[in-house]
């Protein structure tokens, strides 16, 4: 039989690895997302990665509480220079994208 310490353990290391697995899928609909908008309005990503900048809970249109994540990525418009972007996610949605002034090419 499991003693309650030990339940409590395997309980949060349950959790633990289920947030991982949920992270990882974020992580990966950001990632194709960026890739997206940065094509679909003409810059390059760079590194071909994001990172999770903020963590924080918020509360979605229907008032559940959701985790909110602020991703930010590097990409390039003329090749020469980096510039900063940014994807806010609410739950597994994307709520939001932002690019850093930039020239255009």
């Amino acid at each position: 039989m499991f003693r309650l310490p030990d339940l409590i353990l395997l309980s949060a290391v349950i959790l633990v690895c289920l947030y991982w697995l949920n992270a990882q899928r974020v992580k990966e609909l950001v990632l194709g997302a960026a890739k997206a908008h940065c094509e679909k309005v003409g810059v390059q990503l760079l590194d071909e990665g994001v990172v999770l900048r903020r963590l924080w809970f918020k509360r979605d249109t229907k008032g559940n509480m959701r985790l909110w994540r602020r991703f930010q990525f590097e990409f390039s418009s003329t090749g020469d220079e980096r510039y900063s972007g940014r994807v806010d996610v609410l739950g597994q949605r994307i709520q939001n994208f932002s690019l850093d002034p930039h020239r255009v090419p």
